[in-house]
């Protein structure tokens, strides 16, 4: 995944945000914006159920199992890697921002 692409996850974040059209997210703030550790809280949740997901439907397919085909088991596993790959790059831009924030001279 290219810088470009980590920068578009991120500018799509800061819009949902600005809109609080964040999925799952519960109560805002007093000041109107969404609480972060609620957004990162369910960003992580929903990266969780996708690969859940994609586990369980790979273990039916194996299994032999009538109601999944092929197709089906390699759009939820590429889905449940593409959100996870997100999510990590998210992770290291916010590690890289906190670096340089205790890096700042006061």
């Amino acid at each position: 995944m290219n810088n470009m692409n980590i920068d578009q996850v991120l500018n799509q974040m800061k819009i949902l945000s600005q809109n609080n059209v964040v999925p799952g997210a519960q109560q805002a703030d007093a000041v109107g914006k969404p609480n972060f550790s609620e957004m990162l809280t369910n960003s992580l949740d929903q990266v969780n159920e996708l690969q859940s997901q994609s586990k369980a439907m790979k273990v039916a397919f194996e299994t032999g199992s009538k109601d999944v085909d092929l197709p089906e088991v390699m759009v939820a596993a590429q889905k449940a890697s593409l959100s996870f790959e997100a999510m990590t790059e998210v992770r290291n831009k916010l590690l890289t921002a906190y670096q340089e924030v205790m890096n700042m001279q006061v």
